[in-house]
């Protein structure tokens, strides 16, 4: 069944000649009798007595109101397409971890606002691995995360390196190790560390950084913000491995502490994903593009303000 045989059907029904159907179809009456002949042969039933004037038989009247919503349901899919197509979508979900939000994301956002006030924008920050899953499951349409291989292996996902930023110690301003110019590993072993909570990408790479040097991870506390960690931090002898995004606000803070480690230094990828099918669809595509704008921009301005607090 196709939906030129329905709307064929509609038309001599409302119209009750093939005639005038195929005026108010813009075709010929010839294809008006083949699309209705179609239908009548695939449903194995006579739909119209022709004669003088085209009238329903009881196939058709039994047909007539169910084709009546199938024509109503497929004429507003296909209207809703072509606005989403044409960038007439209500709204556009972003998940993004922490860092993102408070950094790269602002002047995306000013500027995406300003250029589509007609599009709702909704931002969410998550975890690297919630934030993946509700891409996938089609709650979001882009995420911003650290990059994971592993959760991002399937062919429609469209997966863009951002940046790639350092991995530093935070501690409190009188902390033992505040002394150091750079931690050692071995030393990082021997404090109490504020990790994230699972389901963060930090959480896993700070982990397996420690498993593959062989060294002990005293995790004494799991935290899910930036505020908590500083907080916490800023209270006692905790220390915590955080990338320099999420360090902004520590730089300039002088009951804080930030210090490089030694060599090996860590490092954390950040990428943001979607899927192939959404970047045809313009509001998602111009955010990808204003995102992809800012990010290198972003991370200098971070690695300023670090080398700057060092400086003084």
């Amino acid at each position: 069944m196709r939906i030129e045989q329905l709307q064929a059907f509609l038309a001599v029904a409302d119209t009750g000649s093939f005639q005038a159907a195929a005026h108010q179809c813009r075709v010929t009456q010839s294809t008006v009798s083949r699309q209705v002949q179609a239908l009548e042969t695939e449903l194995d039933a006579p739909l119209f007595h022709r004669g003088s004037q085209a009238k329903l038989t009881v196939a058709g009247e039994r047909l007539l109101p169910k084709a009546r919503r199938i024509y109503q349901d497929w004429t507003q899919v296909a209207r809703d397409i072509a606005d989403l197509m044409a960038g007439k979508q209500p709204e556009l979900c972003v998940a993004a971890i922490q860092s993102v939000c408070s950094t790269l994301l602002p002047p995306v956002l000013q500027r995406f606002c300003a250029e589509f006030p007609q599009v709702q924008l909704r931002v969410t920050a998550l975890g690297s691995d919630r934030s993946l899953k509700v891409l996938r499951d089609g709650l979001v349409d882009l995420a911003i995360v650290m990059h994971n291989p592993r959760l991002v292996s399937q062919s429609e996902m469209v997966v863009t390196p951002l940046f790639e930023e350092n991995v530093e110690v935070l501690m409190g301003a009188d902390h033992p190790l505040a002394s150091q110019p750079q931690v050692s590993w071995e030393a990082l072993s021997r404090f109490s560390q504020v990790i994230f909570k699972d389901g963060y990408g930090m959480q896993r790479l700070v982990q397996e950084q420690f498993q593959h040097r062989g060294e002990s991870l005293n995790a004494a506390l799991e935290l899910n913000t930036l505020d908590a960690f500083r907080g916490v931090i800023r209270q006692g002898n905790f220390i915590a491995l955080l990338p320099q995004s999420a360090l902004v606000e520590c730089y300039a803070d002088p009951t804080l502490a930030v210090r490089p480690t030694e060599d090996p230094t860590l490092t954390r990828s950040v990428v943001m994903v979607t899927t192939r099918d959404r970047l045809s669809i313009p509001p998602i595509r111009r955010f990808y593009d204003l995102v992809q704008g800012v990010s290198a921009t972003v991370l200098d301005s971070v690695k300023q303000v670090e080398a700057a607090m060092v400086q003084r």
